[in-house]
């Protein structure tokens, strides 16, 4: 995917684009050649790489299987904090994403093709829109493409809130049925799907499932975007089979600023992962048994210098107020929690304070009309876990010396409910 940004060290144009790869494969929406490249699909064992890790040839199929003119949703709104490769992606190479799009939509027979950034002032809603343009020039596409820009809360990203958008609501997630694929956008049968899996369908279409296969491993196979932060001496967007150690993925992004304590994987709604676990592979098999996965590809490395407890509860804070604010975990729970972990951060005195924490936590998850609590819970779990000689003194001497030093993880401030509309 990165493979002309290596190369040439600048944003592709579409002659860019097309000099490298080629005219897309597109065919007429709902053709044999569409059937054909939900197998292609499907053969290279693609999954989405929005954080879910769902098979995307099944998400193809549910959607072309409606039988109705269909839409398709480009999800590259990314609203996890700690990650910056969808609209990395589609500031170098976004012809690739759009390629991809068009050819999902000829495969589920859709005639319109929605592309969802976030509203910032970064630039990228122009350059979207210049790439657009290029392409409606050129005369490519058989379908419509359409840009969007949607406020900028955690859970704005989550599918069914593109779809209640899009559909004139607010930017939050819609708990109820039925689903996307049945009944979505203008009530048809939509598609959403991440930009970084949409590139890597545009490049199946093109040299097959085997070409595809040879990165990553057997149950995991391909490349894969992740992001880098934290305490490394470059941090950025890297290209990675999948598999590819994290120790590996650190010194790709130049190597540890100072000895390490642990590593977040999968953003805000992640996992710790303590500094002895680091030359474990990138990938589900391998991370499952520790209780982590990749997630969308986020790896934030965290300092011993650092306070695991201060930096996890500051992101509780900003979960709990970008909560979808639709049901009982989120109004009420996420709250709680995130206020009983500050009071652990802080070291403060409270007897039942461990108890009433670790109640809350576990009550949070498979709770919620979404699944936003479930992350919480998972991120205020595994710090709980990872950091447990650090929460015995915070209970016992009262806040670590870290504690009162400025933040290492970066986290935005809160979107106020008005502005997801």
């Amino acid at each position: 995917m990165l493979a002309g940004w290596y190369a040439t060290g600048r944003p592709a144009t579409l002659a860019d684009h097309l000099g490298r790869y080629g005219p897309p494969p597109v065919t007429a929406a709902g053709g044999p050649a569409s059937a054909g490249l939900i197998e292609a699909v499907e053969a290279a064992g693609l999954t989405g790489r929005g954080g879910a890790g769902f098979p995307t040839a099944r998400k193809l199929r549910a959607v072309a299987d409606r039988r109705r003119r269909a839409v398709v949703v480009v999800n590259a709104v990314e609203s996890e904090p700690a990650s910056r490769k969808d609209r990395f992606l589609l500031a170098v190479a976004p012809h690739l994403v759009l390629d991809g799009a068009v050819l999902a939509a000829g495969a589920v027979g859709a005639d319109t093709v929605h592309v969802c950034l976030p509203r910032d002032p970064s630039g990228g809603y122009r350059r979207l829109d210049a790439a657009l343009e290029e392409r409606r020039r050129a005369g490519l596409d058989r379908v419509r493409l359409l840009p969007h820009a949607l406020p900028h809360a955690y859970v704005s990203s989550e599918s069914t809130s593109l779809v209640r958008w899009l559909g004139g609501g607010p930017a939050r997630p819609q708990g109820s049925p039925p689903r996307s694929h049945e009944r979505g956008v203008d009530r048809r049968p939509t598609l959403v799907s991440n930009a970084e899996t949409l590139a890597h369908l545009a490049l199946i279409a093109r040299y097959g499932p085997d070409w595809f296969r040879r990165s990553g491993t057997r149950e995991e196979p391909g490349t894969l975007l992740v992001t880098v932060s934290g305490a490394v001496v470059s941090p950025g967007v890297l290209e990675a089979a999948s598999g590819t150690p994290l120790t590996t993925l650190l010194d790709r992004a130049g190597g540890p600023a100072e000895p390490l304590r642990a590593v977040l994987l999968g953003g805000f709604a992640g996992t710790w992962l303590p500094a002895e676990h680091l030359r474990t592979p990138l990938a589900r098999r391998d991370l499952a048994p520790l209780g982590a996965a990749p997630g969308a590809g986020v790896v934030v490395a965290l300092p011993r210098s650092a306070c695991p407890l201060t930096e996890t509860a500051r992101m509780l804070a900003y979960l709990a107020a970008h909560s979808a604010r639709q049901c009982g975990p989120c109004r009420l729970g996420l709250p709680a929690v995130a206020e009983d972990f500050a009071a652990l951060a802080a070291g403060r005195a409270d007897p039942v304070l461990w108890s009433r924490l670790s109640h809350r936590v576990a009550l949070l998850p498979d709770r919620g009309a979404c699944r936003h609590p479930d992350g919480a819970a998972r991120l205020a779990a595994s710090a709980l876990h990872a950091f447990a000689d650090d929460v015995d003194r915070h209970l016992t001497e009262g806040p670590c010396p870290a504690a009162h030093e400025p933040p290492r993880i970066p986290v935005p401030p809160a979107t106020p409910p008005e502005a997801w509309r």
